[in-house]
């Protein structure tokens, strides 16, 4: 075997790429030597290979660039080398290609402290070209790495086809639970949520591919891409537009963020050249062509003018020359321009070499194949290092980075471990569960199935594990520490022989909660806890229904408790409303605590506090839930008596400013954390949050489990009777959006009317004769509002005007106005230009417009004048005063309900949108409000140690804080539009299971659930509210508001 061969360079590609069961074919001979090393002084480099593993080696000083990369070559056993080459960042923060003809003391001036980067250099049109299947392996690890990054760009289809072909060649053929699991821990493209269901559809279709196949259709598909193999150079044309340009087989090209503007065939070029910042492109004359002989783009400076300019030769060379160009003779006294010149092999020597040669072909070894793998989502594009089987040792260098955090010292530990002890391959590879128990409970646990080994090890997403690679059975694992150990040129340091039979790799995680001695515990209750209680799915699933009835019963007590002693006892509160209130809610708050506490008890016998889960009776929920929502049909016409209620409050408040003024009272009070009128819809909601928990049983048992029946039968009576509420819900949510929205304007004199429907809400700015100033604006069915924010205490926002939607057009006007992301509103009184924050915030509001546009086509809405008689002056919109001038407006408005501003709510979703410069829609309201979610929480800041307990509370896009489940009132809220929810990087060191990160600008939060089900869950939900609607929601205009 070739492992066996004494030759340093005799170890194949595998050795380094991966696991040993998906072997592949390299054609180039491990007796293969290296090039002939010249004498002097060595240094040892440091490369990073495409599968993230780093290998030293040494090399004189005055060797060549050739001379390093011909070794690296050899090294992999890779004979289509030229397609390749090494980048690193060089003094001036550049990155830049090595030269094969310099030496390469003169390129790297800190040899020690640079990391030269193994990629693909030149990208061919056609992946048949690559004849080795070795040169396809590489080339689809560089096409993986480049979409993680987001650097090669495309639809969602094309995004969710190359990942269905990556994970084919991962995780092998199509299982839904395992290919779910798998794409929940593992991020290959950015914002993958939204398409784990298309990928699972295409994945499905790629059955029986082997990863060689995979590899290839991965390359079919990315080839046809127009991003496909491009690196962009910053410039600007003449006229200072900010343009990118990027070279490719074909010639020069030209883009505008993303997207190719033009196009320089080689043949329509005569020269290219630079002079100083100036990059000059001389096209050869064509009497049919309206460009200059000359093109001109300015660059940052001269070195990115020669740095292009490099990368342009090459790329002219190898794809239209062919063979190598001479060197150009030495003049004897003066020099003109530069010496460079393109050196290697060009592509037809290539493809003629490798036809014509014979070479014997050795096996080698794909490294992720069949094994957990995670891209990194993040800013960087450059990837954490991964260690291959035979890890390298990499000596520390003083101030070297990625020293040994405690991660490393784990997978070190386990790396000795396996090198020593055959056995220990076996422990290594068991389910994180029973990892997580330390090394003193691997014997008892290596007892477990291989189906328990699978079904575990999709439990762990570690925060550093989903993001940097270190989960079950993951190769992914950070390196380049001073402890790790492996090969110097190929040579042998400590070889690990931790595979198991099946192919899988022993698994890094055998205690990371444990073993982490650099970092403050302040959670060993809860790991202690977490090994004691069950692992399975179901019971998370029923745990989830526990912690939501919990907050549930709470907010019941909102209405029965706080209102009622807050506003109920006062004498402006008509006894009619009292009385609906009661009789509404009451019945519902008695009977929801009972059933909480049934759950609460079934819960503690699952958790095996006492001897009743021996026998699995109390294993299940199904029975509880079938139960109770058969005993909630008798309430049922409690929940038709929502839009009674909203109409009694609204009729009071109207006819009584003490009664308003109590309600606004009540809604500044801590125990009102989210508006009253969304805790009178909670009842509709809840029905909603018991069927898709039933869903998530239902889907999770098969169908011979003992609670299957129980599930499937509860689910189809919580389902008929949702199925019967849908439409008036939808109704009363938008009735309760309209009553919200009334609160925050000042100047509107009826906006709730019959057939007016809330659409969206949001900032743009808006173009007058001062510029672009932000304004809010709210569409509905039939007009859109605009406004702005007033200076004084009440925190409403004062209309503007307003611009009726029939007989409206839009349009797109960026390059009428010279705006980034502007479009025109075209009314008939009137016209505005309005600008979004981004191309997305635009297609949003005008895909909204435009529907709503269509909608009054065919329907008679309602009046669109709803503004106060003063602001109606012709709908002349005030844009000629400032707005600082409205504050004395806004104390004088004709809907003020008292004598004086009262304080009002300045953390609706509104005032988030003004401060964060974004929008919502209806539809995003309502998924905020149905995707409800409570529970524990562990949070920490940026630059704390310690984690703190918190029970948490997801709604209404906000995150909501309590001591515990108990508290009457949130310690504080954290609206969570404009946030990003991701996982942490390695960097941070954050070495914790389960962790998620929310970060808006400099404002980061870390927070760690107790379960893989849970992190889902958070994910999804927190997601949800982030995500961009599907488009607006209109109801049937045959039906009547419920006002």
């Amino acid at each position: 075997m070739a492992e066996q061969d004494p030759v340093p360079m005799a170890q194949g590609a595998g050795q380094r790429l991966g696991a040993p069961e998906s072997l592949g074919i390299s054609t180039l001979d491990p007796g293969h030597r290296p090039p002939v090393m010249p004498p002097g002084r060595h240094v040892t480099v440091r490369v990073r290979m495409l599968d993230d593993t780093e290998e030293l080696f040494d090399i004189s000083q005055k060797a060549s660039g050739k001379v390093l990369f011909d070794l690296v070559c050899s090294h992999m056993n890779l004979i289509e080398g030229d397609y390749f080459g090494l980048e690193f960042q060089n003094h001036q923060k550049m990155i830049v290609w090595l030269d094969h003809i310099k030496p390469i003391i003169k390129q790297l001036r800190r040899p020690k402290h640079t990391i030269l980067r193994f990629a693909v250099k030149f990208f061919p049109p056609d992946h048949a070209q690559l004849l080795e299947e070795l040169t396809r392996y590489l080339f689809a690890l560089q096409i993986k790495q480049d979409v993680s990054c987001g650097r090669l760009t495309c639809n969602d289809s094309s995004a969710a086809l190359m990942v269905s072909h990556i994970i084919q060649s991962e995780i092998g053929d199509f299982e839904e639970s395992y290919c779910r699991s798998h794409l929940l821990n593992n991020n290959y493209i950015p914002d993958q949520m939204p398409l784990i269901d298309k990928i699972m559809e295409f994945h499905s279709k790629n059955v029986g591919h082997t990863p060689a196949e995979s590899d290839y259709q991965l390359l079919e598909v990315a080839r046809r891409l127009e991003m496909y193999g491009i690196r962009l150079h910053p410039a600007k044309d003449r006229e200072g537009t900010r343009l990118s340009l990027a070279v490719a087989h074909t010639g020069v090209l030209v883009f505008q963020g993303h997207t190719r503007i033009n196009a320089f065939n080689w043949s329509k070029v005569r020269k290219l050249s630079f002079k100083r910042k100036r990059f000059l492109i001389k096209l050869r004359p064509d009497l049919n062509s309206s460009y200059q002989d000359t093109l001109e783009f300015l660059m940052a400076s001269r070195d990115c003018c020669k740095v292009f300019w490099k990368v342009c030769v090459e790329y002219h060379a190898f794809f239209r020359l062919f063979e190598e160009p001479k060197p150009k003779p030495k003049p004897l006294l003066f020099t003109r321009g530069s010496s460079f010149r393109f050196s290697g092999r060009t592509q037809k020597q290539v493809i003629d070499y490798v036809r014509e040669s014979e070479f014997k072909k050795i096996p080698f070894e794909r490294k992720h194949s069949r094994v957990q793998h995670n891209s990194r989502v993040q800013q960087n594009s450059r990837l954490s290092p991964l260690p291959s089987p035979r890890h390298h040792e990499v000596p520390t260098e003083h101030g070297a980075p990625r020293v040994d955090s405690p991660h490393r010292r784990h997978w070190t530990e386990s790396a000795l471990v396996s090198a020593e002890d055959p056995t220990a391959s076996r422990t290594a590879r068991l389910s994180p569960v029973h990892q997580r128990n330390g090394h003193d409970d691997r014997d008892r646990a290596s007892s477990g199935s291989r189906t328990e080994e699978r079904r575990g090890s999709t439990r762990q997403t570690h925060p550093e594990h989903l993001n940097t690679g270190v989960v079950a059975n993951s190769p992914r694992l950070s390196a380049s520490s001073g402890h790790s150990h492996g090969m110097v040129n190929g040579q042998k340091s400590l070889e690990l022989c931790g595979h198991s039979p099946d192919g899988r790799l022993p698994s890094p995680l055998t205690s990371p909660l444990l073993n982490d001695a650099g970092s403050v515990r302040t959670d060993d209750e809860d790991e202690v806890r977490r090994k004691r209680f069950p692992t399975d799915r179901a019971y998370f699933i029923a745990k989830e229904l526990l912690t939501t009835e919990r907050t549930y019963v709470k907010d019941l007590e909102v209405l029965t408790v706080s209102f009622q002693s807050a506003v109920g006892q006062d004498e402006a509160t008509p006894d009619s409303l009292k009385n609906t209130v009661l009789s509404t809610f009451e019945p519902l708050h008695k009977f929801h605590t009972g059933f909480l506490r049934e759950v609460e008890q079934r819960l503690a016998l699952w958790e095996g506090r006492s001897n009743a889960h021996i026998k699995g009776d109390y294993q299940r929920i199904g029975d509880v839930m079938l139960k109770n929502l058969q005993g909630l049909k008798p309430l049922s016409v409690n929940f038709h008596k929502q839009s009674e209620v909203l109409l009694e409050l609204e009729k009071a408040c109207r006819g009584s400013r003490r009664l308003e003024s109590l309600c606004r009272d009540f809604e500044l009070q801590k125990v009102c954390y989210v508006p009253l009128n969304v805790f009178i819809l909670r009842p509709l909601h809840r029905l909603i949050h018991y069927k898709q928990i039933l869903e998530r049983l239902c889907k999770h048992y098969p169908a011979t489990h003992v609670d299957f029946r129980d599930c499937r039968a509860a689910l189809a009576d919580v389902s008929e009777v949702v199925e019967q509420l849908q439409g008036s819900l939808i109704k009363m949510e938008n009735f309760q959006k309209l009553l919200e929205l009334k609160k925050d304007l000042i100047g509107i004199d009826n906006l709730v009317v019959p057939g007016r429907e809330f659409i969206r809400l949001g900032c743009l700015s808006k173009l007058s004769g001062k510029g672009l100033q932000q304004r809010m604006f709210f569409l509905f069915n039939d007009v859109i509002l605009y406004t702005s924010r007033g200076m004084a205490a009440t925190n409403q926002f004062k209309v503007h005007g307003q611009l009726p939607l029939h007989g409206m057009t839009i349009r797109e006007s960026e390059d009428e106005w010279g705006v980034p992301h502007a479009f025109t509103l075209v009314g008939e009184r009137q016209s505005v230009v309005v600008a979004a924050s981004s191309l997305k915030e635009m297609e949003k509001w005008m895909e909204d417009i435009k529907s709503a546009i269509e909608m009054t086509k065919t329907s008679n809405g309602p009046s669109s004048d709803i503004l106060s008689s003063n602001l109606t002056d012709g709908n002349k919109c005030p844009e000629d005063s400032s707005v600082d001038a409205e504050s004395e407006d806004d104390l004088t408005s004709p809907h003020s309900s008292l004598d004086k501003p009262a304080p009002h709510r300045g953390n609706t979703m509104v005032h988030v949108c003004w401060h964060r410069n974004t929008s919502v829609s209806m539809v995003d309201f309502s998924i905020a409000v149905e995707n409800h979610l409570s529970g524990n929480l562990l949070r920490k800041f940026k630059n704390s140690n310690g984690w703190q307990k918190l029970w948490v509370v997801f709604t209404n896009f906000s995150l909501f804080f309590y001591k515990s489940h108990q508290d009457d009132y949130p310690l504080a809220s954290l609206p969570l539009l404009g946030y990003s929810v991701t996982i942490p990087t390695e960097s941070e060191n954050i070495h914790k299971d389960y962790v998620f990160k929310l970060h808006f600008k400099s404002h980061v939060y870390y927070f760690r659930s107790e379960s893989e089900y849970t992190f889902e869950r958070w994910m999804e939900v927190i997601r949800s509210a982030t995500l961009p609607s599907g488009g607006p929601r209109f109801l049937n205009s045959k039906e009547p508001l419920p006002h």
